[in-house]
């Protein structure tokens, strides 16, 4: 095995920049909010530092995952859908039989991510894209708290 570390770059912080992207959902699905993010991250005028995504919301989550092939998508919603079925016989069940499998679907995938931004951009990898998640059947207004903290670019 080969492990190697890459010179370190170091930076005061500069700057911390927030926004918050509101997001109109279908219902179940991913909705890619990549290019969003990145133009948060340019308007900003960021440099170096971390970009900080939070989801405002218990029955969505965010995820990191693949933006090339729609199929990835549909099997992840077919394999929450396994993981946390309608008829699992939950006893939350006050907003409909929807509602405790997509607070559980947001339990697993998380409503936070954090992303390095190197030179004014996000630093995903070539099939990588952030999405919001949506886990309730019908469509709903969501908001994704954005901030940057690093250095100006």
């Amino acid at each position: 095995m080969t492990v190697r570390l890459s010179a370190i770059s170091s930076t005061a912080p500069q700057l911390i920049a927030t926004a918050t992207l509101t997001v109109e959902t279908a219902g179940p699905g991913f909705s890619e909010i990549t290019a969003e993010a990145a133009r948060f991250i340019e308007q900003a005028g960021a440099g170096d530092g971390a970009l900080l995504l939070y989801l405002r919301h218990t029955s969505a989550s965010l995820v990191i995952q693949e933006n090339a092939d729609p199929d990835v998508q549909a099997d992840l919603i077919s394999a929450l859908d396994r993981l946390a079925p309608e008829d699992a016989g939950w006893v939350h069940d006050a907003e409909g039989p929807d509602d405790m499998p997509a607070h559980v679907k947001a339990m697993l995938n998380g409503v936070s991510l954090q992303i390095p931004v190197r030179g004014g951009a996000l630093s995903l990898g070539t099939w990588q894209g952030i999405y919001l998640a949506e886990h309730r059947a019908k469509p709903h207004r969501r908001e994704v708290v954005l901030q940057f903290l690093g250095s100006r670019k």
